[in-house]
């Protein structure tokens, strides 16, 4: 099963909580704070792996999760580092932000790597806090939370060269003849269903990997047929081969089937149009093939097109040392084409100054409760170890420092009345 478009989530390890701990030593009655740091959270990496062709180790696991740092020990020792967790993904595989569709990466070779998911920082342990008014604090902070992310994964075949045409046009045939590839051949519209691969060999020691797009008509831009799910092949390509049939038996128009495909192109990604093409005239061994080749080439002129007309007949191999040939030399001369799209592209960006947000927001809820929310102060709190009463006047002052004790009484807060931060109730006191 060929598999290119997948959604996962991952999810970082937490860091270690830190210690609250003190130095127990013969004849040293105050030997002072001691509690180690947490370790660092398990990061989520993806890593591109050749040996993979799809996607489809995603099918039935689309969440990820790292583990967690190590809690912080006697001594000041700090706590194991947790491993980082790769995913394999094929070379050629993209990676978006579900949220915002932001390009992340585009991971094309082997060993690659690219951090999704960072995790937690450990947390300190009280040798951190130690001052001179405070020589023995009992304060520590737990590990900060991982990243949690959702990805979309969108594998592009990496072909220099891509064979586009209308079903039936021979693109398989021709992928048979010229690679080791074993495609589907038959005579009837959607015989390849998923795009194929192979490289191709010549005799001057030049080689470029060849994929033909299948279920490509008009409409398909649209999402008519297989071809929406399979243009985004084409992006990589460097070199589009154009097949069109020449046989006449389906009474199409040549230029007619040339034009519209150009047009499904265009309606997909304008830049599609900007990699070079060879038409390549297709199954010349049929009776009026010449006649309807003739013809082609005047409307082609009359049209203003300038590509290059190769007539071949695959099944033969007619034509097709001089099709590859002019292919190799034409790759020669062609750079990669990056991957791009509109919310990618260069624009000027102006930076003003912006005063800071307000690092949370104070509401109340229908059972009169005051909800604090806010990332910034979510995270605090998950980052406060409450077990010890020095933390929780810590956690008090950072909350105090941040204005949220004012924004409160602002909202009408008075004595005794509850306010919820994340899973934590507590009464406000004034």
């Amino acid at each position: 099963m060929f598999i290119d478009q997948v959604k996962i989530t991952a999810k970082a390890g937490r860091g270690g909580d830190g210690m609250v701990g003190f130095r127990r030593e013969k004849f040293v009655p105050f030997g002072g704070p001691a509690g180690g740091d947490g370790g660092r959270g398990g990061n989520i990496i993806l890593k591109v792996d050749e040996g993979l062709s799809t996607l489809m180790d995603f099918r039935y696991k689309h969440i990820f999760k790292a583990a967690d740092g190590g809690k912080g020990m006697h001594k000041s020792m700090t706590g194991r580092g947790a491993k980082d967790t790769y995913i394999s993904v094929p070379p050629g595989t993209t990676v978006r932000s579900v949220d915002t569709n932001q390009l992340l990466g585009d991971l094309t070779e082997e060993g690659q790597e690219l951090v999704i998911a960072r995790g937690g920082r450990g947390g300190h342990g009280n040798v951190h806090f130690a001052t001179a008014k405070n020589p023995a604090p009992e304060i520590a902070e737990n590990g900060e939370p991982g990243e949690e992310t959702h990805i979309n994964l969108e594998l592009k075949l990496l072909a220099d060269v891509g064979l586009i045409g209308f079903p039936s046009v021979g693109k398989s045939t021709l992928l048979s003849v010229i690679t080791s590839a074993k495609p589907k051949i038959g005579n009837y519209h959607f015989t390849t269903l998923v795009p194929n691969l192979g490289m191709v060999s010549l005799a001057d020691g030049r080689s470029f990997a060849v994929a033909d797009m299948p279920g490509l008509i008009e409409g398909a831009a649209n999402g008519v047929g297989l071809g929406i799910e399979f243009l985004r092949h084409i992006e990589r390509t460097r070199v589009l081969l154009h097949l069109v049939d020449m046989s006449g038996v389906d009474e199409q128009n040549p230029l007619t089937d040339y034009q519209k495909l150009n047009h499904e192109l265009v309606k997909y990604d304008p830049n599609l149009l900007k990699r070079p093409q060879i038409i390549v005239a297709t199954k010349m061994d049929m009776p009026a093939s010449q006649s309807n080749l003739t013809s082609f080439k005047k409307q082609l002129d009359q049209a203003g097109v300038q590509a290059p007309v190769y007539p071949i007949a695959a099944i033969n191999h007619q034509g097709v040392k001089a099709l590859l040939n002019q292919t190799a030399d034409l790759l020669a001369k062609t750079p990669a084409f990056p991957i791009t799209d509109a919310t990618d592209a260069d624009v000027e960006q102006v930076y003003d100054y912006q005063q800071e947000k307000t690092p949370f927001k104070v509401t109340r809820d229908s059972e009169g409760v005051f909800v604090i929310s806010g990332e910034k102060v979510e995270r605090l709190y998950q980052m406060a170890n409450l077990d010890h009463d020095e933390s929780v006047m810590r956690f008090a002052r950072q909350l105090r420092g941040l204005g949220i004790d004012d924004a409160l009484r602002a909202k009408g807060a008075k004595n005794g009345d509850l306010v919820r931060l994340d899973d934590f109730t507590f009464e406000f006191l004034d």
